[in-house]
């Protein structure tokens, strides 16, 4: 079997067991919300209910890179894709910056490294705490990664980004209340009674205002950032929504299957 037959087999595989054995399908709740003068978007999330995954390459083994990939990959199982989102930080050929399990099976390593430079020149991934987003079939939960480490839950699906946005009911040390970096950014939360909480803010905010939006508005005690600026991006064709990303595609991606 030559490589490229063989990554596409690989691929293939990963696409279905990502698709396969899903609960009930339950339409996600997408709302458009106004906290503190900004808008976003705002979806919430029941595992058990919302057929949440992780998507990351085709069955050619590339990145899906548009959510219309993504999309069309789908349709050809049958299913649907309803709804979609950016899932954290990546490098330049569009794999995770640090951990990324997808259906069971952990393809990226966690990223314990330290950033290099002053506290307010670090890339956002390295202002530690960082953190990992990871869900199963009926539940949910975001710890910071050195806490997931020690912990080492076994989950179906996961993925690493940073920093922290809310850590347990407290904003992460780093956030000014009067920062000027201002764009748009995009999150998860696990708040009340379980539920995820997926946002994108539709106008430019700062770190502090953005994680305010979590704790104080959607009411969730853990938080995490997933990426900012050209990076965010939601698909909804409900809303008329299939975003691009102007760093030439998407890393990881949310993905919900009816």
């Amino acid at each position: 079997m030559t490589y490229l037959k063989k990554n596409a087999v690989i691929g293939a595989l990963m696409l279905v067991a990502s698709i396969a054995l899903l609960p009930p399908a339950f339409a996600q709740d997408c709302e458009q919300e106004t906290f503190e003068e900004a808008r976003y978007i705002v979806c919430t999330l029941e595992p058990g209910k919302a057929d949440l995954r992780l998507f990351w390459k085709g069955v050619d083994g590339e990145p899906y890179r548009f959510f219309s990939s993504l999309a069309e990959a789908v349709g050809k199982t049958g299913r649907t894709l309803t709804f979609a989102m950016n899932a954290g930080m990546y490098r330049v050929d569009f794999s995770p910056m640090g951990l990324y399990v997808e259906a069971g099976q952990e393809l990226r390593p966690a990223n314990t490294a330290k950033g290099e430079g002053s506290a307010d020149l670090l890339p956002n991934f390295y202002k530690k705490p960082n953190g990992v987003f990871f869900f199963g079939d009926t539940s949910a939960g975001i710890l910071p990664t050195d806490q997931f480490l020690r912990r080492r839950p076994k989950v179906r699906f996961a993925t690493q980004s940073g920093p922290m946005l809310v850590i347990q009911n407290k904003l992460h040390p780093a956030f000014l209340l009067r920062s000027k970096d201002r764009t748009r950014r995009s999150g998860v939360g696990v708040c009340s009674g379980g539920r995820v909480r997926l946002a994108a803010s539709d106008d430019s905010v700062n770190f502090h205002e953005f994680a305010r939006l979590f704790r104080d508005h959607l009411k969730c005690p853990n938080a995490l950032f997933l990426d900012g600026g050209r990076g965010v991006g939601i698909f909804n064709p409900a809303m008329g929504r299939n975003d691009r990303s102007w760093h030439g595609g998407f890393g990881p991606i949310f993905g919900v299957v009816e």
